[in-house]
């Protein structure tokens, strides 16, 4: 009995221990995770400090005279108008119609160039036939295609669809045959000693492996999918669509700098979230891959 006894205390002491440790380390996992999210934060709220304190300065100097004349707007002037306007239904509806577009332009150029990149990057003739074309294509600027595209198919979402697909889909395309190319042979010759053949192959070994160049790819590829929608829709005016291009170009006609550079302002913080995205997807890969040094938190 008295044995007994004696293991029970030992064992509410260890639990005693445990849940001290625990109540512990609960308020330093909560400091640990508000310094690292103000580290992630603090350089981005300095870099916008920085951005407003030179464009005031900006103003201030009266380049070309072109704030005395009244044409040029500092943010005192802007900021205000950006806040009136994402009160209001116009400013929303532009950017869902500019996002709807961007989803399904980018949407498509990915399908088409993972599937352009995985016939080419396998295929030695076909890669020898179109290899240097897809490169071709992507150092051709998308806004050279809008003539052709609007002889094409007119004035129409279409036209805009499809330079955005012929924008990202050749750097899309281009990353993952990066990737497969930098594939260790080591994978290759572990993946068919293990039985794997062609598609499962491909799957199993290939594809993760090329991950990290193809979401390289696939970041590039936004970003020329994202210019070539702003060019499309400040060229292309299809009517009965309201988009952040032409509320961009009316702007512009009315003359009014502070509306102008409001909607800039708008374009810019949907590129970059959209970066952040594709930066959360790269760190990931990154610590599932062990490239990540947890001690640090780099």
């Amino acid at each position: 009995m008295s044995a007994d006894l004696t293991d029970r205390r030992a064992l509410a002491g260890l639990d005693n221990l445990e849940l001290q440790e625990a109540l512990a380390a609960g308020p330093g996992r909560k400091g640990r995770m508000a310094a690292k999210t103000w580290a992630a934060t603090w350089p981005k709220l300095l870099a916008i400090a920085i951005v407003l304190i030179l464009w005031q300065l900006v103003y201030l100097y009266d380049w070309h005279g072109s704030s005395s004349n009244g044409i040029f707007k500092g943010p005192v002037q802007t900021l205000p108008v950006l806040w009136e306007e994402l009160h209001h239904v116009t400013l929303w509806d532009a950017i869902g119609t500019t996002l709807s577009r961007a989803v399904v332009g980018y949407t498509a150029a990915l399908v088409v160039g993972s599937l352009v990149g995985a016939l080419v990057s396998r295929v030695k003739p076909l890669r020898a036939a179109v290899g240097s074309i897809i490169t071709g294509l992507q150092t051709m600027p998308s806004i050279a295609w809008f003539p052709f595209a609007i002889i094409f198919f007119g004035l129409t979402p279409a036209t805009i669809l499809f330079v955005i697909i012929l924008g990202a889909a050749p750097s899309i395309a281009n990353g993952l045959i990066a990737g497969v190319d930098y594939t260790p042979p080591l994978l290759l010759r572990a993946g068919k000693v293990l039985g794997l053949k062609r598609v499962a192959l491909y799957r199993h070994v290939i594809l993760p492996a090329s991950l990290p160049s193809f979401i390289a790819g696939m970041k590039q590829g936004w970003a020329f999918a994202w210019r070539s929608l702003m060019a499309g829709e400040l060229l292309v005016t299809i009517p009965g669509h309201f988009s952040l291009g032409r509320l961009l170009s009316t702007s512009q006609d009315q003359l009014d700098m502070a509306m102008t550079i409001s909607v800039m302002i708008v374009i810019l913080i949907i590129g970059i979230l959209v970066d952040m995205g594709f930066n959360q997807a790269n760190g990931l890969i990154r610590r599932r891959w062990g490239m990540v040094d947890t001690g640090n938190g780099t």
